[in-house]
């Protein structure tokens, strides 16, 4: 995998916050995924304190608050409790072949300038040290789109593909076709889940403020991503 230049705006210096809910990786699994979240709560020691809650049985491999403080939460070799029942292509387990990272963010708000430039050195040196393809850069509602959201219509995708931390579809429309859609979808990742509920994913990544039933351009943008980016290429990469 090529080398990235860290985006411009600091050095990466993240503050140890130990979390005790962690695990092993199973079946001795190494991260090919990073999963981003928000934390749908009201400020960064909030979430530290939940994160960090042996009773809540949940916590994450970084959290970034949004004035650009990263914390480290659990060390990348082990098993951080973030996805839930999630699934991408042939993984079912996904805590146990991701990095989890929660952005500070109550689920309504544009994320702040100075937590996106942290993320991206963040994601930078994750992918070039764990050698993860843009592809294998998530949503939490790609995993769970039956049961998760984040991180939401706000989060500025196209802003990390722009910068090859992520991806972005460049395609031109195509007749919708349900059956279709849903072949694509499987082929680039997703379970296999109802339609609408795929397309309800499909759109809060690519287009978050496109309404009523598939179209053209859902159709067109979901064929593009199944071709250039089949989930098949993630799972080599491991």
């Amino acid at each position: 995998m090529e080398s990235r230049a860290l985006p411009a705006g600091g050095q990466l210096n993240p503050r140890n916050f130990p979390s005790p809910n962690f695990g092993p990786r199973r079946a001795c699994a190494r991260p090919r995924l990073i999963v981003l979240h928000y934390t749908a709560m009201v400020g960064v020691q909030a979430a530290l304190g939940r994160l960090c809650d042996p009773a809540a049985e949940v916590s994450c491999h970084y959290l970034v608050g949004a004035d650009g403080c990263v914390y480290r939460l659990v060390a990348e070799e082990a098993r951080a409790w973030h996805a839930g029942a999630g699934q991408w292509g042939p993984l079912d387990d996904v805590n146990s072949s991701s990095i989890g990272i929660e952005l500070d963010n109550p689920g309504n708000a544009p994320f702040a300038a100075a937590q996106m430039t942290a993320l991206e050195l963040l994601l930078a040196d994750l992918m070039a040290r764990w050698a993860i393809p843009p592809e294998g850069v998530l949503a939490h509602s790609d995993i769970a789109p039956l049961r998760k959201i984040d991180p939401g219509p706000r989060f500025d995708w196209a802003r990390l593909a722009r910068q090859g931390l992520a991806i972005w579809p460049d395609a031109g429309p195509a007749q919708f076709d349900g059956i279709v859609f849903r072949d694509a979808a499987r082929r680039f990742g997703y379970g296999d889940w109802p339609l609408p509920d795929l397309l309800r994913a499909f759109r809060l990544r690519f287009r978050p403020w496109a309404l009523g039933g598939g179209d053209a351009r859902d159709m067109g943008m979901m064929q593009d991503l199944a071709t250039r980016f089949p989930v098949d290429r993630v799972i080599a990469c491991a």
